[in-house]
C-alpha cells in the first residue's frame, strides 16, 4: 500500500493527495511537517534528505519533489487519458507542468501568498505585494490563453499535468489580491472544484498558517 507522509496543509503534499486519490490507489497518510514536526529525526532523513514533504513510499521505495510523485503515479497507474502513451503528447502536457512549478507556483507563493499569509496585516510591505500581484497578472493571463482550448490541459479529460497545474489555483483565487480578468482560466478552476477528491485534498482552508 501506498504511503504518504506531509501535512494536510501543503499544497504540495495536496497534489500527490489530490493525483493519489483520482487513481482510487489504497494508501494511507502520515501527518508530518509544520506543527506536527518529524522531519529532523533520522529515520525522516533516511526517507528525504532534503527533509521536506511530501514523501511517498511504494514498493520499498522512498519518493519526493510532489511533481516527479504525480508523473511516477501516473506512469504506473495511471489510464492512458492521465498518462499519454506517446512521448510527444505526454510532453506538451508536461511543459505547463514544469511551467507551473518553475514560473507560476514562485511569483504565486513566494510574491504574494506569504508576504500576505505569513505576516500581520500591520506588517506587511503593501507595495511589494501589489508589485507580485501585478507580475502575477501577465502569468495567470498566459495560462488563461492555454485554458481557452479545451476543459483540462489533454482536452476532455483530466491529466497528471492538470494535477501539477491545478493545485495551487485554490489559493490563486481565494487570496485577497487584484488579478486579471482570466474567464478561460476562472472556468477551469470551476471545473476543478467539482471534482471530489479535488474539493477533499485541495480545497483546504490555509488560515491556520496566517501569522498571529
Amino acid at each position: 500500500m501506498i504511503t504518504v507522509w506531509g501535512r494536510t496543509t501543503s499544497s504540495n503534499v495536496q497534489t500527490v493527495m489530490w493525483a493519489i486519490e483520482e487513481l482510487g490507489l489504497e494508501h494511507e497518510r502520515i501527518d508530518a511537517g509544520g506543527a506536527f514536526g518529524g522531519l529532523d529525526t533520522p529515520e525522516f532523513g533516511a526517507m528525504n534528505p532534503n527533509r521536506l514533504v511530501p514523501v511517498l513510499r511504494d514498493d520499498g521505495e522512498y519518493l519526493w519533489e510532489s511533481a516527479s510523485i504525480v508523473r511516477y503515479l501516473g506512469a504506473r497507474y495511471g489510464t492512458p487519458a492521465f498518462w499519454p502513451g506517446d512521448p510527444l503528447r505526454r510532453a506538451t502536457l508536461d511543459k505547463w507542468g514544469d511551467w507551473t512549478k518553475t514560473t507560476f507556483v514562485p511569483a504565486l507563493i513566494g510574491g504574494v501568498f506569504w508576504p500576505i499569509i505569513g505576516k500581520r496585516p500591520e506588517e506587511r510591505d503593501q507595495a511589494a505585494i501589489d508589485r507580485g500581484a501585478e507580475a502575477l497578472k501577465r502569468l495567470a493571463l498566459i495560462l488563461d490563453a492555454r485554458m481557452a482550448q479545451g476543459d483540462y490541459l489533454g482536452g476532455a479529460e483530466l491529466t497528471f499535468a492538470d494535477v501539477i497545474v491545478g493545485t495551487l489555483l485554490y489559493r490563486y483565487f481565494t487570496l485577497e489580491i487584484e488579478r486579471a480578468e482570466t474567464p478561460h482560466l476562472a472556468a477551469y478552476y470551476q471545473r476543478l472544484t467539482q471534482r471530489p477528491a479535488y474539493a477533499q485534498h485541495v480545497m483546504i482552508s490555509y488560515d491556520g498558517l496566517r501569522a498571529k
